[in-house]
C-alpha cells in the first residue's frame, strides 16, 4: 500500500513538473505605429517574434490557455476588427469582423470568451471563439465605452465612459421564465441591472482591487482619482493625485499600491492603497500608457508611447530597472501563459 501510495505521489510531482516544463511566460505588447504584436521573453526582455496586427491596434489580451492573443483595432469608431494571433507559431489568423460595433477597445478574457467594449455603438459585447460569433451584446447608452472589467463569474460587468464621465456597473440578475403562447416554452432569460455612476471628467483607466470591494478610476480631464464602494456602488472617495492626462491604473497582485500612468508628462504615479496617499512618483519619459502587472507581483511594465520603449519597474524598491523596444508607440501590453 506505501508503494503504490509513493507511485502514486510521485506521478502528481511528475506531472505537475512536466507542465510546469512546457508552460510559457510570455509579455504581450503592441506598436501601434508599426501595427504589430511583439511576443517578449519576460525572462530576457528580448523580442522572440511579431506578428501583424490591424490598422489601429489599442488594446490585447491573452486566451485562458496561452496560445491565442486578440487586439482590438480602435481608429475612433472607423474601425471594427479583433486582430486574432496564434501565440503558438507566432502567425496572424483571420481577423473577427464585430459588424455595426465599430470603435473596439478594453479587452478582457473570461469564461472562455473575448469581451470587448464597442465605442461607436455605446455598447460592449463577447465573442465566442467556439461558436465563432459575437454571443452577447448590451448598451450602455455612455459616450466612449472605453475600458472593460468582466468577474470570473460573469456575473458582474463593469466599464469606462470617457467622454460621459461615468462608470457603469451591470449586474446579473436572477433569469426569467417568459410565459409560453403556443408550444414548448422558451428558454429562460437572463436579465440585467445596469447602474450609471458618475465619477470625473475623462474616467479612463481603472481597475477592481484585487478583493472585489473597490473599484478606482483615474480621471484624466480632472487629474482626479475616484474610488467606488463595488457593492455599494457608489463614489465614497475623490484623490486630488495630480494625475492630468491619466491614461491607465492598475493594481499591484498584493493589493497594496496603485499605478497610475499619464500620457500629459510621462509621470508614473504610484498610490498606497489603503492610506489613499501618493508614496512616488516617478517620470518615465514624455508620455506613460499601458500598464502591465505579471502575476507574480515582482515587477510592473510601462508602455512610454512617444519614448517607444517600455519600462521595468522593481516593485520592491519601485525603480526603474530597464526598458526595452517592442517598436514605434508601444500601448497596450498583456501577460500570457502556455498550459
Amino acid at each position: 500500500m506505501k508503494n503504490i501510495t509513493f507511485a502514486l505521489a510521485l506521478i502528481v510531482v511528475l506531472t505537475s513538473f512536466l507542465a510546469a516544463q512546457n508552460s510559457k511566460d510570455m509579455i504581450l505588447a503592441l506598436s501601434k505605429r508599426d501595427h504589430t504584436l511583439a511576443i517578449v521573453d519576460p525572462t530576457t526582455l528580448k523580442v522572440i517574434a511579431k506578428a501583424p496586427v490591424g490598422n489601429d491596434p489599442h488594446e490585447v489580451i491573452a486566451s485562458t490557455d496561452g496560445k491565442t492573443a486578440y487586439v482590438s483595432n480602435y481608429g475612433f469608431g472607423a474601425y471594427n476588427t479583433l486582430a486574432v494571433i496564434d501565440l503558438i507559431d507566432h502567425k496572424a489568423m483571420p481577423s473577427i469582423d464585430l459588424g455595426a460595433l465599430r470603435g473596439p477597445h478594453g479587452l478582457t478574457y473570461v469564461g472562455g470568451k473575448v469581451w470587448f467594449t464597442a465605442e461607436g455603438a455605446k455598447a460592449f459585447g463577447s465573442y465566442d471563439p467556439a461558436l465563432g460569433k459575437v454571443n452577447f451584446i448590451l448598451g450602455t447608452g455612455q459616450n466612449r465605452t472605453h475600458m472593460i472589467y468582466v468577474s470570473e463569474d460573469q456575473k458582474r460587468i463593469i466599464t469606462t465612459n470617457v467622454s460621459s464621465g461615468t462608470v457603469t456597473i451591470v449586474d446579473a440578475v436572477p433569469p426569467r421564465q417568459m410565459p409560453a403562447t403556443r408550444g414548448p416554452a422558451p428558454p429562460a432569460h437572463q436579465d440585467w441591472d445596469e447602474t450609471v455612476v458618475r465619477v470625473g471628467n475623462g474616467s479612463e483607466g481603472f481597475d477592481v482591487s484585487p478583493d472585489g470591494k473597490q473599484i478606482w478610476v483615474a480621471n484624466a480631464q480632472d487629474g482626479t482619482i475616484s474610488i467606488i464602494d463595488a457593492a455599494e456602488k457608489k463614489v465614497i472617495d475623490t484623490l486630488a493625485a495630480n494625475a492630468r492626462g491619466a491614461n491607465r491604473l492598475k493594481f499591484t497582485p498584493n493589493g497594496k499600491l496603485v499605478f497610475v500612468s499619464s500620457l500629459f508628462n510621462g509621470d508614473l504615479i504610484i498610490l498606497d492603497a489603503a492610506a489613499r496617499k501618493e508614496v512616488k512618483r516617478i517620470n518615465l519619459g514624455h508620455g506613460a500608457a499601458g500598464i502591465l502587472m505579471p502575476p507574480d507581483g515582482s515587477r510592473a511594465f510601462v508602455a512610454c508611447s512617444p519614448d517607444n520603449y517600455v519600462a521595468v519597474i522593481d516593485l520592491k524598491s519601485l525603480e526603474v530597472t530597464g526598458h526595452f523596444d517592442v517598436g514605434q508607440e508601444p500601448d497596450g501590453l498583456a501577460w500570457a501563459t502556455t498550459h
